[in-house]
């Protein structure tokens, strides 16, 4: 059956589901939460939860990053961001955190991230990490990745993160800028790569044959961005993320046994939305604003991306969060609020003994219904 609907008499569109759309359905099993595995792996790492902490200013610093991974997920932190600008960016997220007009808030962002990144703050950044003992990641936007990748694969990292509102496979560059060659970039490259957005079939078929490890889902729509309201775009995740998942299979089968990770990337604010996302095929969750809640959080209350500061076209916002609970609360539990912004991975238990799975993978099969809204 089509799911195509016709907007006007020259124009049809597909009908595509968000995540408070959909739910998820009980089965004739249940089991206790203790015997349910939230592991996932991605090349040679394991992590104990599927959570990837957002290369976002206001998430993830060198210290939360280090958190995270001690709590069994990912940090990923921004090569491109305050930490690698500046020497001492704490005293300059405590300023942007007293800045309570917005405008004043862009302006003085605008001017903090005018400053160069640096190759040496990237270096002592990830070598912070590493010296942590946990696992090393780092992201950049395409169009910086040449340019520092040699000082972020000698600093060490493990795994390599290209994230921009949209990757694609085939860019087209202006006369005089050479684009990245995504395949022969993840070919040459030492360290497993992950990719995005995506936000369909194609678009994700494309990036898994270049190699990469990895695929993020999402195009703009966090919590933060505005990009739906500025450039119109808009990919409801519950779909985009069930498209990707079926480029996974058949890629799979193209490539003779080679599976890609499907990253949901955008749109998680609530343990519920990460469960969804679970089931609607994705093999793990990178969080912004649900992380940037955590009272350590470096945003200390408030959450942006970087496309708040754009020097023409700002795509996002600095947007108020609070602080709910520290981050091992909010990852763990226990919760002390019941809106889904804290354990999140107990509720991601707790929803799949429920339906009677004890692996995420084998989660990806749960029955799913559409509710009208």
């Amino acid at each position: 059956m089509s799911n195509e609907i016709e907007i006007g008499r020259g124009k049809r569109a597909r009908r595509v589901y968000t995540f408070d759309e959909i739910g998820i359905v009980p089965t004739r099993r249940t089991r206790d939460p203790e015997l349910v595995s939230t592991a996932w792996t991605i090349d040679a790492f394991q992590f104990e939860i599927p959570v990837l902490g957002a290369p976002m200013d206001s998430v993830m610093s060198p210290e939360t990053a280090i958190a995270l991974g001690r709590l069994g997920g990912l940090g990923v932190l921004n090569l491109e961001g305050l930490w690698t600008r500046h020497d001492d960016p704490e005293a300059l997220l405590a300023e942007l955190a007293k800045l309570s007009d917005p405008l004043a808030a862009v302006r003085r962002m605008r001017e903090l991230y005018a400053a160069p990144i640096r190759p040496e703050l990237i270096r002592d950044r990830l070598g912070q990490i590493r010296e942590a003992g946990v696992t090393v990641a780092g992201a950049l936007s395409p169009h910086r990745t040449a340019e520092f990748t040699e000082t972020v694969v000698n600093a060490g990292v493990d795994l390599f993160v290209i994230r921009g509102n949209t990757v694609s496979a085939e860019h087209v560059a202006q006369e005089g800028r050479e684009p990245l060659n995504l395949k022969q970039f993840i070919y040459e490259l030492d360290v497993p790569v992950i990719v995005g957005g995506a936000a369909t079939y194609q678009s994700a078929l494309h990036l898994m044959r270049t190699g990469a490890a990895g695929v993020l889902v999402g195009f703009g729509g966090g919590a933060s961005s505005t990009t739906r309201v500025t450039l119109g775009i808009r990919a409801p995740m519950a779909t985009a993320i069930a498209d990707v998942a079926g480029a996974r299979t058949d890629y799979l089968d193209e490539s003779g046994g080679r599976y890609v990770h499907v990253i949901a990337d955008g749109g998680l604010g609530t343990s519920g939305d990460l469960i969804k996302a679970v089931a609607c095929g994705a093999d793990a969750v990178m969080l912004g604003a649900a992380l940037a809640k955590a009272s350590e959080a470096p945003g200390r209350g408030w959450h942006w991306g970087q496309e708040a500061h754009h020097e023409d076209l700002p795509r996002g916002q600095r947007m108020p969060v609070g602080s709910v609970a520290p981050l091992s609360e909010i990852v763990n539990g226990p919760a002390h609020v019941p809106d889904g912004s804290a354990n999140l991975i107990g509720a991601l238990r707790r929803a799949m003994a429920t339906t009677g799975y004890s692996e995420l993978k084998e989660f990806q099969r749960v029955g799913i219904v559409h509710a009208e809204r």
